[in-house]
């Protein structure tokens, strides 16, 4: 039987889909500024075997706006708390983007067996020498703002810093990104035990393909697999034989841990 329902964590509505077929649950977690919609497919296709899990995260698709700003614990909180709302024990996590975010604190929480992951966020970016030098005349802008005369003249200029979800943002929600993006998860990769799949798109510009390689040599049991020629949704550009790939690491460590 598959539930729709909403979920209050915080006093903020969480909207999600269960279907409960055997204890072993696929959870799906969307990336920033995406929706359930974006893991419908994979969520079809698995519950044919599985139980599964779709959310769509606060500030997100049905879920109500944000009503403060939340920081990526806060979303790691509720995740959590749904699932001991719901009885979901040793979930498996397929996530994209921002979504790896709240899988990566959970692994790290609850050592689940299984994970997946793609175009996981988490680590600071490297700042080239022209990041470096925007951010430093965003700094120097933000000092003209104050001054009574100058700082009028100077508005317009802020359309020309941040990125474009950064700029698709305002409210509880804009300074949630700005949170969110600037939280390290990096150091929480070594004392992760979950046997994790990492799926990455080559020509990723969201997050380059270091990050993917990094967060392989760091985990204890990480893989990594490289869609040639894609980007930061090449798992849903490819969604065949992402499903596939998926499908066959689920069962492989199956029958390594039985």
């Amino acid at each position: 039987m598959t539930m729709n329902e909403s979920f209050n964590f915080k006093n903020q509505s969480m909207f999600y889909r269960h279907q409960y077929k055997t204890k072993t649950t696929l959870v799906f977690l969307h990336g920033w500024g995406q929706s359930m919609i974006m893991m419908e497919p994979f969520e079809t296709n698995f519950q044919k075997d599985y139980s599964t899990l779709n959310i769509d995260f606060p500030g997100f698709g049905l879920s109500a706006p944000l009503n403060e700003p939340w920081t990526i614990y806060d979303y790691a909180n509720a995740l959590e708390a749904l699932l001991e709302e719901l009885q979901i024990e040793n979930p498996i996590f397929v996530a994209h983007s921002f979504g790896a975010r709240v899988a990566l604190i959970l692994a790290h929480r609850l050592q689940p067996q299984q994970m997946i992951l793609t175009g996981a966020a988490g680590l600071k970016p490297k700042l080239s020498l022209g990041t470096h030098i925007k951010v430093r005349a965003y700094k120097l802008l933000k000092i003209g703002l104050r001054i009574p005369v100058i700082g009028p003249k100077l508005i317009s200029f802020k359309t020309f810093f941040g990125s474009e979800d950064y700029k698709q943002t305002q409210g509880a929600l804009r300074q949630t990104f700005v949170s969110v993006v600037n939280e390290d998860l990096g150091k929480l990769l070594k004392e992760i035990q979950t046997s994790t799949l990492l799926i990455w798109g080559d020509k990723d510009d969201a997050t380059p393909l270091w990050m993917g390689k990094t967060m392989e040599k760091n985990m204890k049991d990480a893989a990594l697999i490289v869609f040639e020629n894609d980007d930061h949704y090449a798992y849903y550009h490819q969604r065949v034989r992402t499903i596939r790939i998926i499908d066959t690491f689920i069962k492989q460590n199956k029958e390594v841990t039985i």
